[in-house]
């Protein structure tokens, strides 16, 4: 299937030319703006179905086990050591890498609390898999805006490049890698984490291929 060979981040007409832009189009701004929403608001899902954490906070869990820091502390250190896999994978920084933090922390903590919270794991297993189709769809907005990715997502693009892989593929082998580090090093995993990290590849790469494809469309 063409939606998950994607092997690279379009750019479209609306796409800033370089991630360090500091004077972007508003519209490539406000599309930003958008897909971190949709990103965020899907992360939401996750946490409000209650099926499972996300495998990078599975490994976070398993560090604050092992080293005795909390899950906020765990989850900044791990946050900088991806950042410092930039470095070798020359991934560069923009507004959207700090507007990934900023945007998605805030629509959290805003939705978060009009949330369904199931208590059915049918209506659980349903939430999660709306919330990875948002997660997905929201990064294929803000990635193709080209203004900087975050951490992980940042990490998947490097490792793209450099791999030649599907990204697809690529990000799904992330996810599997931190889940099981995760585990192994104490953190809970549930069947909404194994779904996030068996679905969150695909959900990417079928977000920026629509987001592509509408966009020559109009």
């Amino acid at each position: 299937m063409k939606m998950l060979s994607v092997r690279a981040v379009p750019t479209v007409s609306w796409s800033s030319s370089h991630p360090l832009n500091l004077k972007p189009q508003l519209t490539t701004l406000l599309i930003l703006c958008f897909g971190l929403t949709i990103f965020g608001i899907g992360e939401a899902l996750l946490i409000a179905a209650g099926a499972g954490v996300s495998p990078w906070t599975v490994l976070a869990q398993g560090i604050g086990l092992v080293t005795g820091l909390s899950i906020g502390w765990a989850t900044l250190l791990v946050s900088v050591a991806v950042l410092i896999s930039w470095i070798p994978l020359r991934q560069i920084p923009g507004i959207g890498t700090i507007a990934n933090a900023v945007i998605i922390a805030a629509a959290i903590e805003i939705s978060l609390p009009y949330l369904p919270t199931p208590e059915s794991y049918g209506l659980k297993v349903i939430e999660s898999a709306l919330g990875i189709i948002m997660v997905g769809c929201g990064s294929g907005l803000y990635l193709i805006a080209h203004l900087g990715a975050g951490p992980r997502d940042g990490l998947m693009t490097g490792l793209q490049r450099v791999t030649g892989y599907p990204i697809a593929w690529v990000r799904t082998s992330i996810e599997i890698m931190v889940v099981v580090c995760g585990w192994l090093l104490g953190g809970t995993v549930g069947l909404g984490t194994l779904m996030f990290a068996f679905g969150i590849g695909p959900a990417v790469s079928i977000g920026l291929f629509t987001v592509h494809r509408f966009s020559h469309s109009g």
